[in-house]
């Protein structure tokens, strides 16, 4: 697209616009014409024409008010006609791909000038690409979704096969050996849990909490029993279709009996010939309104076990309204007397607590990941605000309470991020029995460590921007959003208090017999 060349003015002459009917003001050197459309401000004309503002540079003004992404849309964009004589823009929109300045805004190995012992120059050409994809591709759509409650387009996901972004949120494995990964940006053999982690976080700077889950979370998780358990003849049907977003699966564990205690579940599978007989229901599923596969948890007669059941005659599934956006798909599901082949079974009838279990690590790991992205950002939207929220004619970082709780807020996100880091290099270099017998404790922890910490910043931020942080829309409409929904992190994959007392019982089991003080 070519850019538009404008007619510079001094600020002599866009001083004589002053006054309704007439009216011109300043943004970052753009002139603009508002006079046509002063009726039409949300805000109401008036505003435009104070004295203060009319024919003067109003950047400051409108700063404190509005949002960047403002100027950038078509209807405002068009009221620019000119620029001021021997000024430059100095307030861009950032490139796709293009990282923040804003300290702390990104992690420490994206920094310039700072260094990490877990990233190579791979991750960091790989980042970029991701960032690139999720910004152009993903963040348009996701605001819309978010806004709708309805499913991600088919477009979109249809991207995410291409690239192969679907198959790589699984993390690495035999699922991604011949696939182009990112445009052959990384070998499938080299590619490891940090190059996974780039993309949990660069879904969570794009998308809200509820597009995260929206964008297929249930394969994440409802998947891998299905790689890893599944007959031969199983695989081949399901894993294609889901890796190419032609198809949509759900983990179906919980249930209105029982949560985290999945022992306790109702869902009954009763042996009938060549089938299981499946009666019972689940509820909170993700993804579960457009969902094709169920990755379920049953009774049998001889203990839990997982079955996958396809939709069909007897399975039915209605939305559960959640504090977040229905494009999450959360559903409600009944299975009423479900006919489902006893090949469909995954692992050993009766040991489908081990199925289950193996799959909780990478789970949990995953939502920390996108957990610590959304944090980060809203660490950086707070740094953002109060350098230019103006308040007894002073910026906000000018009150130590504020600069306190920026204090708070980095210093919890960048013990999050190191935390995860560590985790993660121990996951590149553990088998997957050893990630089992090791790191489910200390994943327990980290998440439920991370999950208080969001609600920690989320109350920070609230307090930093004020009443904007209670509009769904403006100045604070991702802190407010943030706010609403950073609690899900502490619930969903195993409520935090369990999830602590998990890494506790674990470490005792460690302990050696012969310790004493």
């Amino acid at each position: 697209m070519v850019s538009k060349t404008f007619k510079e003015y001094t600020l002599e002459e866009i001083a004589l616009h002053n006054k309704e009917g007439d009216v011109w003001i300043i943004i970052d050197s753009k002139v603009y014409d508002v006079s046509k459309f002063a009726n039409l401000h949300p805000g109401g004309p008036n505003v435009l024409f104070a004295d203060a503002v009319a024919g003067k540079d109003s950047t400051q003004a409108f700063f404190g008010l509005h949002r960047h992404e403002v100027l950038l849309k078509p209807q405002y964009a068009l009221l620019q006609i000119g620029k001021v004589q021997g000024q430059e823009e100095t307030i861009k929109a950032p490139q796709p791909g293009e990282l923040s300045r804003v300290p702390y805004a990104e992690p420490t190995w994206l920094t310039s000038g700072y260094y990490s012992p877990y990233y190579s120059e791979n991750h960091r050409k790989f980042q970029t690409a991701v960032r690139t994809f999720f910004t152009t591709v993903v963040q348009p759509e996701a605001i819309k979704c978010e806004d709708s409650g309805k499913r991600i387009p088919q477009e979109v996901v249809d991207k995410m096969s291409e690239t192969n972004i679907i198959a790589m949120r699984l993390g690495p494995g035999k699922h991604l050996q011949g696939r182009s990964l990112m445009g052959g940006i990384v070998k499938p053999e080299e590619f490891d849990y940090f190059h996974e982690s780039i993309i949990h976080a660069e879904l969570a700077r794009v998308s809200s909490r509820a597009v995260v889950d929206g964008l297929l979370a249930g394969l994440v998780i409802g998947l891998p029993p299905i790689l890893n358990y599944g007959s031969p003849e199983l695989q081949a049907k399901v894993v294609p279709d889901t890796l190419a977003g032609k198809k949509y699966i759900a983990l179906a564990i919980s249930e209105a009996f029982a949560g985290s205690d999945v022992g306790g579940l109702q869902t009954t599978a009763v042996r009938d010939g060549d089938y299981w007989v499946v009666t019972g229901t689940k509820k909170w599923i993700t993804n579960g309104t457009f969902a094709d596969y169920f990755t379920t948890g049953c009774k049998t007669d001889t203990g839990f076990t997982v079955i996958l059941i396809e939709r069909g005659p007897g399975v039915s599934t209605k939305q559960i309204k959640t504090a977040y956006s229905s494009v999450a798909g959360t559903a409600y599901v009944t299975f009423d007397k479900v006919r489902v082949p006893v090949g469909n079974t995954l692992g050993k009838v009766g040991a489908g607590m081990s199925v289950i279990l193996s799959n909780f690590n990478h789970e949990r790991w995953m939502v920390c990941a996108t957990s610590v992205a959304a944090q980060r950002q809203i660490v950086e939207e707070c740094l953002k605000w109060s350098t230019q929220r103006i308040v007894f004619g002073k910026p906000l970082t000018s009150l130590a309470v504020i600069r306190s709780k920026l204090a708070a807020m980095i210093s919890r996100v960048e013990g999050c991020q190191n935390w995860f880091e560590s985790i993660t290099y121990q996951m590149n270099n553990m088998s997957y029995s050893q990630q089992s017998d090791k790191l489910a404790g200390p994943i327990g922890l980290l998440k439920q460590y991370i999950s208080r910490s969001g609600r920690e910043t989320a109350e920070d931020a609230t307090q930093v921007f004020g009443g904007r942080a209670l509009t769904v829309t403006g100045m604070g409409k991702l802190v407010e959003n943030y706010h609403r929904t950073s609690g899900f992190d502490a619930i969903l994959a195993g409520a935090e208090d369990v999830l602590g007392d998990l890494g506790v019982r674990q470490a005792l089991k460690k302990m050696p017999r012969d310790t004493r003080l």
